[in-house]
């Protein structure tokens, strides 16, 4: 069964604020405009509704009118049947139905929208609250926040990886690299191994030279051997032609092995191999090895910055999934106006974010967020229309007909758009057609 839509048949005043006493019978859709000058009773009577319908939170602290004795009195007529009276020294409230049973603010607060007595109040929140506000009206603000928590740790560390890929690749691009060297470090060992085998093969050529020192050392003994028989040749003619042969033979002899070993040698024993080589290489290969390693850092670095460039992409993968993710939520409810939506945490209507809204595109979207949290309120009060030309405020009374919602609203003018005038808190006058629903009252109630 759908519930019944509360609106405002009747409001009648009396020394509240700057009022005087003032009777209205505002339209029951559309736009009531309350006209008038500066400090004339115009808000005064928009607080006085505010009072008498939303509770102590709103009692103004000057509720009763400067320099009058009487009592401040109010009195509110709701269309379904309640009548709301605040009247007395304390202004106590009295909530009566049709039958006259009487209730209270419980009863009050159960239909009226705090916001829509308080419309600028959720104007003049920050976009992101308003967007909050909706949210939690559609019903899927625990949805949402849980997708821009997803959303925020995704991005947050997406930002993270990028900057330390970006520090990444700057280290690599900055670190040396060696293009004139192996791509292992160079084994000592090698080296080692390549010392030792020449120092092995210099010490068979000393071993060969000793040997040829220890023929050299024999033929000399032969020499004086033969030097020793020819001494004695006179004493040894009988031995003559024996020494001479046994001299040439073992002369020709020595020589014939001395030639040999010395022509087997030669080549081979004359001199050492130089190790001049290796000592170099030696000496030079921890600064190659530093070159390789710089080489081997520099190609790491190169893979940690395009590893973390890996992640960041995916993490962009990530991030495009949960916005989809988001879109796919926000689709499948019904905003309370085509064209509302939430993007990136931001209130937008027709595209455009709340500062980039005209007047009228944000009464009229605030109206319908208000409405939509408690649909049976059926009424708003607007303060402050003077900003809008009577152009949009036609359109807004037309948009709120067809929207079946009422609105109190105040406009610093006294031109004909106003449904009545105040002046000195009192109803100066109406516009044609209107006199009947608005009355100026003097009375004692």
């Amino acid at each position: 069964m759908q519930e019944e839509i509360v609106k405002i048949t009747s409001l009648e005043l009396e020394n509240v604020k700057k009022v005087k006493a003032v009777a209205i019978h505002p339209d029951a859709t559309g736009l009531t405009t309350i006209g008038g000058r500066n400090k004339q009773g115009k808000s005064s009577i928009l607080d006085a509704i505010c009072f008498a319908l939303g509770g102590e939170k709103y009692r103004p602290s000057n509720l009763q009118r400067e320099g009058s004795s009487a009592e401040a009195n109010m009195r509110v007529v709701l269309s379904n049947g309640l009548t709301v009276e605040r009247n007395g020294k304390n202004a106590s409230l009295k909530v009566t139905d049709a039958n006259g049973m009487k209730s209270g603010q419980k009863l009050l607060d159960s239909f009226i929208e705090e916001l829509a007595l308080n419309l600028p109040k959720f104007m003049a929140m920050k976009d992101a609250d308003k967007a909050k506000v909706l949210l939690s009206i559609m019903g899927i603000e625990d949805q949402l926040a849980v997708i821009d928590d997803e959303e925020k740790a995704a991005y947050d560390e997406r930002t993270v990886q990028g900057r330390i890929a970006d520090q990444k690749e700057k280290y690599a691009a900055e670190m040396p690299e060696w293009h004139d060297v192996p791509e292992a470090p160079v084994a000592p060992a090698e080296l080692v191994a390549a010392s030792q085998a020449i120092m092995s093969r210099n010490a068979e050529r000393q071993a060969m030279r000793r040997n040829i020192d220890q023929l050299r050392r024999k033929a000399e003994a032969a020499d004086d051997l033969v030097r020793r028989k020819m001494d004695r040749v006179d004493e040894l003619k009988k031995m003559l032609a024996q020494a001479e042969a046994d001299y040439d033979q073992a002369n020709e002899a020595a020589k014939v092995a001395y030639a040999e070993a010395s022509a087997a040698a030669k080549t081979t024993i004359d001199d050492d191999e130089s190790t001049a080589d290796i000592e170099r290489r030696m000496a030079e290969i921890e600064e190659t090895n530093s070159k390789i390693r710089a080489n081997l850092d520099k190609r790491k670095a190169i893979e940690d910055a395009e590893n973390c460039r890996q992640a960041v992409d995916m993490l962009t993968v990530k991030l495009e999934e949960i916005r989809a993710n988001r879109a796919q939520l926000l689709d499948s409810v019904v905003m309370p106006l085509p064209g509302l939506m939430v993007e990136a945490g931001i209130l937008k209507y027709n595209g455009q974010a709340w500062d980039c809204m005209s007047g009228m595109e944000r009464i009229r979207v605030a109206a319908a967020i208000v409405r939509q949290r408690k649909p049976q309120c059926g009424f708003i009060l607007l303060d402050g229309l003077e900003v809008m030309d009577t152009q949009e405020l036609s359109a807004l009374a037309t948009w709120l007909e067809a929207e079946n919602l009422q609105a109190i609203a105040t406009r610093v003018s006294t031109g004909s758009e106003c449904t009545i005038i105040i002046e000195d808190g009192l109803v100066a006058g109406a516009v044609a057609g209107s006199e009947e629903k608005t009355v100026k009252v003097e009375m004692e109630w």
